[in-house]
């Protein structure tokens, strides 16, 4: 079908028309409920998201549900009444969107989940970066720029699946360096969060040498934190986005940021619905290969 309509346009412009979208009956409306607009990662997803459905000629209606389950769950509902061919969702609770999965599954509306998963449910695919494979990532770095040994603590987000899949990573990694041992595992979703969870951690155990952050928010709250409590303290992010790198570039103990790719995601998420309203076959899990971003002294 969207071949079709790029042949159409291109006769179109052959004959001095302009270039305009190519409107017709039948055009793929796609809603999409996000976790939130209050982080840089989900701006750029936001941003690319309507980037791609530009080029697809989709009609993209983009509702925030500002970690709400409850907003989440009335946003699927008005795309429901809206009748709109497929919706994308970033869950605000990996397991309280099952309610809303199930909502659109009872009128025929496919969803797609990016970035976070969706449990006790099958959703039509899932773009999401390869969280547990950045999360040994994480564990990998922190045995290395700690020689092998010291006590290190999590800052988390439990009930998301892809924090989730980062710690479970974070820990396996470490299995295979039984010098380092995990202490602590608490909650700090917001920053603020993060920066008083960064410092009962580290009264609580005054001798921790390293904190993971689940997200870019927590590892420079931990940073700071670390900066407070003497500057020894090694930290490690994901997310990776550009507040976060200038970060890394400025802290030696801010050693490196696990890093995501919102852009490709948010393209890849558009795409897929395209394809999914169109009844072609996709794939049930789309992984987007993390990379890592270091400080200059942990290369």
């Amino acid at each position: 079908m969207k071949a079709m309509h790029k042949q159409i346009a291109a006769i179109l412009a052959t004959a001095g028309f302009a270039a305009a979208p190519f409107a017709h009956a039948d055009q793929v409306t796609i809603g999409a409920s996000l976790l939130t607009q209050q982080h840089p990662f989900y701006v750029a997803l936001a941003d690319a998201m309507k980037q791609e459905a530009q080029k697809d000629n989709a009609k993209l209606d983009i509702s925030i549900a500002n970690q709400d389950l409850s907003k989440q769950i009335a946003d699927v509902q008005d795309f429901v009444t809206r009748k709109v061919n497929v919706i994308v969702l970033s869950p605000v609770d990996s397991k309280g969107v099952k309610a809303a999965v199930t909502i659109a599954e009872k009128a025929g509306i496919p969803v797609i989940t990016v970035d976070i998963g969706a449990q006790g449910v099958e959703v039509a695919s899932h773009i999401a970066t390869d969280n547990y494979a950045g999360g040994q990532m994480a564990g990998q770095l922190m045995c290395k720029v700690l020689g092998g040994k010291g006590k290190v603590g999590v800052i988390d987000y439990p009930t998301v699946q892809s924090v989730i899949d980062r710690v479970n990573g974070f820990k396996q990694a470490l299995g295979a360096c039984p010098g380092v041992q995990v202490v602590a595992v608490q909650p700090g979703i917001t920053r603020a969060e993060a920066l008083t969870t960064a410092q009962n951690m580290l009264q609580a155990h005054p001798d921790l040498d390293g904190i993971f952050g689940f997200g870019d928010d927590a590892a420079m709250a931990a940073a700071v934190a670390g900066k407070s409590a003497g500057n020894h303290v090694k930290v490690i992010g994901f997310d990776g986005m550009p507040e976060a790198r200038a970060a890394v570039d400025k802290n030696p103990n801010f050693v490196g940021v696990i890093r995501q790719y919102p852009e490709k995601m948010g393209a890849i998420a558009v795409d897929t619905a395209v394809k999914v309203a169109e009844k072609q076959p996709v794939p049930k899990e789309i992984p987007v290969t993390p990379g890592v971003y270091l400080h200059e002294a942990s290369k």
